[in-house]
């Protein structure tokens, strides 16, 4: 908001409806009371912007509040957003298999599913089978087409935030430039006979970073998540906001040279990727006669207590360790999460030995190292969060009540 804080819309005028549900959302103002104390509307006018919440379906009474005033009398009503009005449709793509799942706008998962499914087979195939799966998922949650208000969507590669379009993906060929958006939105709509609902793209470990740092870690103001699976990439969350750069690059710390000339899938040499990823402990572990082929492979093999892979996913978490020594300086995180295939004991141990042997002291005294709290989910809430904060921005509410009339 501008001018006078908490007293005026987002534009400068006064507070419309969406502002309001805003303060109701965030719990800054929950009774009629508080919402004309924090915008500065008439009794009247916060009453007619409430209405159209209300007959939207976005806003409920819940019990008494507090007294107001301090003479006493009934308890004010509280105000509470319905997040029962409709559902969310979000799914994470890896390179070998997704995991899609509908949640409800508050972030709880009511279905789910995990299969393989391999981005290598393009995104019309891909997109067209989450589709399906999206239709399965909402018959078995018991909840109908039409209550999904949107789609979030990960997937392992960089993404212009503003387009929605993947931007050059070392791991996603034929996906380049490709209009994810209008492909998935049409599979929904084929597969459930619903009419068309906004589609959000976003990069994986940008999604698991908000999911996390949105359900755990609220109060950190800067926050990063390294995600290592087949690839290597980076979340940064700094304010609440996921931060991603000019196009969507920031995190990409994958391709960072790291001195070895081993060759990357993005077609360079040296990059950490390609020495310290899933991918590459499971070439290494394939040299010696190991059975491995991604990093979903050596997950298996690390929680069996192969000692050779957990040897390798150490040492990967040295070459990690030492990049992120780097990014720990620059962003003085408050928490540094692990996530991924190798997101384990001996990993982890790795990443702790040269991060806090090449960082200053004063880059790591309050930094806390930590292993994902969401596992295979994290991706989940965070596309779904996406949806909802995008939906339910004060700018989108007005926009979206106008469309529905009231």
């Amino acid at each position: 908001m501008t001018g006078q804080p908490g007293r005026t819309g987002r534009g400068g005028g006064q507070a419309g409806a969406g502002d309001l549900l805003a303060l109701v959302r965030t719990g800054r103002a929950t009774t009629r009371g508080a919402l004309q104390q924090a915008t500065g509307l008439s009794r009247a006018t916060v009453g007619q912007r409430l209405d159209r919440l209300f007959r939207a379906g976005w806003l409920r009474e819940g019990a008494g509040g507090p007294v107001d005033s301090p003479l006493g009398g009934r308890p004010s009503i509280t105000l509470e957003f319905d997040d029962a009005h409709a559902v969310v449709l979000t799914a994470d793509l890896d390179t070998r298999h997704a995991r899609a799942a509908v949640l409800s706008l508050t972030g709880e998962i009511l279905a789910e599913h995990a299969g393989p499914l391999a981005v290598e087979d393009g995104p019309d195939t891909v997109l067209g089978e989450l589709g399906g799966w999206f239709a399965e998922l909402l018959e078995k949650a018991g909840r109908g087409a039409d209550e999904a208000c949107g789609i979030g969507l990960a997937v392992p590669g960089p993404v212009d935030s503003e387009t929605g379009l993947v931007v050059q993906p070392p791991i996603m060929p034929g996906w380049d430039g490709y209009d994810i958006r209008s492909r998935l939105s049409r599979a929904f709509t084929q597969h459930t006979g619903a009419a068309p609902v906004p589609v959000l793209v976003d990069n994986d470990a940008n999604l698991m970073a908000y999911g996390e740092q949105r359900t755990g870690y609220r109060d950190c103001s800067a926050f990063v998540l390294v995600k290592v699976s087949t690839g290597i990439g980076a979340g940064v969350v700094v304010g609440g906001e996921i931060f991603r750069g000019v196009d969507g690059g920031a995190g990409d710390i994958g391709h960072i040279r790291v001195g070895s000339e081993a060759l990357c899938r993005c077609g360079s040499h040296g990059c950490l990727a390609a020495v310290a990823s899933g991918g590459a402990v499971a070439r290494r572990l394939a040299e010696t006669g190991v059975p491995a082929a991604s990093g979903s492979d050596v997950r298996d093999l690390l929680a069996a207590g192969h000692p050779g892979a957990a040897a390798l996913a150490r040492e990967a978490g040295r070459q990690v360790g030492d990049v992120l020594a780097t990014v720990v300086t620059l962003l003085n995180p408050g928490v540094l999460m692990i996530a991924g295939d190798l997101a384990g004991t001996s990993f982890l141990t790795g990443v702790r030995e040269l991060l806090y042997q090449r960082a200053l002291p004063r880059s790591t005294a309050r930094l806390d190292v930590v292993t994902s709290r969401l596992g295979d989910r994290a991706g989940l809430v965070g596309a779904g969060a996406m949806v909802v904060e995008h939906l339910y921005a004060p700018t989108r509410v007005e926009e979206r009540l106008l469309a529905l009339g009231v």
